[in-house]
Parts: C-alpha cells; structure tokens; sequence
C-alpha cells in the first residue's frame, strides 16, 4: 500500500532497525505552507533577464499558511525518515549519508526525493552526519498550490542547520530548499520555499539568478480563505503557453503577456505593498480584482483552453460570496485550480467558510488569517549587574561569560546563546547595557 500511494519506495530503501541515533532530546520543527498573493508567474519571468535585460524583473508576495508539516529530529548515522500517510498508515525509510546514494534516490522521485535532495545538497558543501526525522503531524493540504513538497524541504534544510549548528540564515534555508527540490524531477517555482519565513509575509524580487527577500509590515489582520476548486488543468500547458513569449516576444500575445507579468505586475504588487502597510483591506481587494482582471485579458489569449477556467470563474463570480468579501482572484499557475477570497472581517470568513460547503460542497475551504500589528525586531540584554547569586565566581568571570552547554552539545558562554536564540526568533538587532568600566578603547600610539 506504501508502493502505491507514493509511487514507489526507492531502490535503496533499507529496514529501519539498522540505524543508530544519538540519545538527546528531539528538536521540534514547525513550517508552514505558503500561498501567492499577488505576482504569479513572475518569478520564472523574471528568470528570463539572464537572457534579456530588457524584462521587468518579477514581483511575488507570498505568506505563510496556518497550516503545515510538524516533525521532531535527532542526530543519526543515516538518512531517516518517519511520516504517517494521509490514509493514517505509517511509512518508513532510510538512505546511506553519502552523494551517490542520496541523488540516486533524489532522481528517482517519489515522496521521499525531496529529503534525499535537499541531504545531497548539504552534505556538498557541509560535513554533517544524517538525520532521523519523525513527521508526526501534517495538517497542510497536499498537492492543493500551497507548496507541501517546498515546505517538508525546508523542513530537512533547517533541521541540518539546527542539529549540526550550520548557522544558516533563514534565506540560507530557503536555498537550499530550493536546490535540493529541483535535483528531483519536480520543478518549482522560485517562491515556493519562501514559506521558510513562517507567517511573516514577504516582497520576493527576481532578477535573473538572483532573488531578493524583503519582509514586509501588516497593521491590520487580513482575512483570507482559500478554496480549492477540485477541477482538472494543465499546469504544463499554461506554462507552456506563457513561457512562449519569453524571453523575446514574437507577436502581440506574447508582448501582451511580457507586460502583465512585468510592468502591469510590478504597479500592482507595489500598490499591494503600500496597502499592507497602511492596513488597507478594501485596497487589497480592489488589486485583486484587477490583477484577476489583467490576467484574463492578457494571459487567456496564451492559453485558451486551460484559462478560460468556467469553474474558476463560477466561484469567483458566486453571488452569494459577494456580501462577505472585498476582492478575490486565481492563485497558482491559473485555471480551474485554486482561489483567494480576501474577507471583511473575520466573522465574514466564518460565514464564507459555511457558504462555500453549502454551495460547492465538493470544493475544499482553507481560513488563512494574516496578523497585524508591530513585530518584535529589536532586542535589550542587560549584562550591568554582578549577579549575586554568582558571587564569588563572579567576581572573576562575568555571569553572561559564563560557559554553558548549548543544546547541539557545544558550551558558549551564556550571553553568545541568548544572541542567537534571538537572532533565530527573527530579531534583526541585539542591544548589550553593560557598565561604562567594562568598556575598552585601545591606546593610542601618543599614549604608549
């Protein structure tokens, strides 16, 4: 049953029992999918200034969902892996921590690609051992647009960094995310990892190979639900389709399409941007309709068949819906495959959710709320104090110098690990107070 719900177990699957793991505490991991708000398409349009410097470079904002994959990781001489199917049955595996036998099972395919992928990457430019993960909880939709196979490889890049103490950046994370999914026969969209950022919502900027991350700020909660329309399209051809005009155009449908995901693509996301900050749902809705709108005009004429979407349009259309939401448009690749409905409150999204199981019953509602409100960016330590508790050891080395055994097993004197913790919580400064004698200037050469 395993074979065939995943595909096939690759070849160098091995029993489980054989594999030796470190006794110490399972670190737990949480991440999130992620679900495209404004700017599809363009992150594989703005891959094109490679060939041409002419393009527009392309513009996404993404956000965390509330839903995702949970797991908890331990040390281990060989790659494990532990999930529980959607089914409810348990599935197992493990692979040798060398490159041969990681890409081998990353170019297969399959459900467990994705960890082999992403373990070859690392281990290409780290000396790590394996790692034995338990995926104990996934309450993420799977193959629905909000990137599970993306999430679960961000997942294995951040247990190596956390487990190994790599240190990588969280846009370190997201690379190698990345890197490791497309060494499997899936291809992903550079913002698909961007669900590494957790709920924060974030601006992408793709400008050939490179890709920039900005945070960005919300002061109001933004209601959203996302339906899965449960119909058929051709992710294939509508990139088929729109890739045609790139990156030279040929005729008036592929200037037509260069445009919606460039110039037009880039008013509007910067538009969605001001409207985040100033907490301007009713702003936000507009630029959806109108961003669902230019869609329409330009990119159905690349691909009629699998644009035109009847079924995307009946839901979008809903009268019913009306009351309750202040904007709505496709999500993903486009078609008949997924929507966004931007809610006026959240007591309109409840009520959505109901309408949407009496009216499509056979289409699938997810409630996705993004928090407002001031984030937490800086950070105070006092260290003034002799800490008397400490006293007299004290007296000799300062408390915050003292050595403490960190959890990857390495001792760090205490003020170093606070310093990381917050940098790892996301905090972006980190304030010392310390008293005016501990602070040191060296001499000058007149004072010598």
């Amino acid at each position: 049953s395993i074979n065939a719900e995943y595909g096939g177990l690759p070849s160098t699957m091995q029993p489980s029992s054989s594999t030796t793991v470190a006794s110490e505490t399972p670190l737990e991991l949480f991440v999130p999918g992620r679900v495209c708000l404004f700017g599809e398409h363009s992150d594989w349009a703005g891959g094109f200034r490679r060939f041409n410097s002419d393009i527009v470079k392309g513009y996404t904002i993404v956000c965390g969902t509330n839903q995702g994959i949970y797991a908890r990781v331990t040390k281990s001489d060989r790659l494990v892996l532990h999930t529980v199917t959607e089914k409810g049955k348990k599935a197992d595996f493990e692979c040798a921590m060398n490159g041969p036998a990681l890409l081998q099972v990353a170019q297969e395919g399959g459900f467990w690609s994705y960890a082999c992928g992403v373990a070859y990457k690392i281990l290409t430019d780290y000396r790590v051992g394996g790692l034995e993960i338990t995926n104990f909880l996934t309450d993420l939709p799977v193959g629905k647009g909000l990137s599970s196979s993306a999430a679960f490889c961000v997942l294995v890049a951040r247990a190596f960094s956390q487990v190994y103490n790599l240190k990588m950046t969280t846009r370190g994370e997201m690379e190698y995310a990345y890197q490791g999914e497309i060494t499997t026969p899936s291809r992903c969209g550079r913002m698909d990892q961007a669900c590494a950022y957790g709920h924060r919502p974030v601006l992408l900027t793709y400008d050939g190979e490179l890709v920039e991350v900005t945070e960005l700020r919300v002061t109001a909660p933004i209601h959203l639900v996302v339906v899965d329309l449960c119909a058929s399209k051709s992710t294939t051809k509508i990139l088929q389709g729109l890739q045609a005009a790139y990156p030279y155009a040929q005729n008036d449908v592929h200037s037509a399409v260069m445009d919606l995901l460039g110039k037009s693509n880039e008013q509007i996301v910067s538009e969605a941007c001001d409207a985040l900050a100033q907490g301007s749902a009713s702003r936000l809705g507009s630029l959806m309709l109108e961003a669902q709108k230019r869609f329409d005009t330009a990119g159905m004429l690349a691909c009629p068949s699998e644009l035109t979407a009847p079924v995307l349009h009946e839901a979008l259309e809903h009268p019913a819906f009306a009351p309750h939401i202040l904007g709505c448009k496709g999500v993903g690749s486009g078609g008949d495959g997924t929507a966004q409905f931007l809610c006026k409150s959240k007591e309109d999204q409840q009520e959505f959710m109901r309408i949407c199981a009496r009216d499509f019953p056979k289409m699938g509602a997810l409630p996705l709320t993004v928090q407002g409100g001031r984030e937490v960016r800086k950070a105070i330590i006092p260290i003034a104090g002799y800490n008397s508790d400490c006293f007299p050891a004290s007296k000799t080395v300062k408390p915050e110098l003292f050595p403490v055994v960190d959890h990857d097993g390495v001792a760090k004197p205490a003020l170093l690990i606070n310093v990381e913790q917050a940098l790892a919580a996301g905090l972006e400064q980190v304030y010392v107070v310390l008293q005016d004698c501990l602070l040191y200037t060296s001499p000058s050469p007149r004072d010598s």
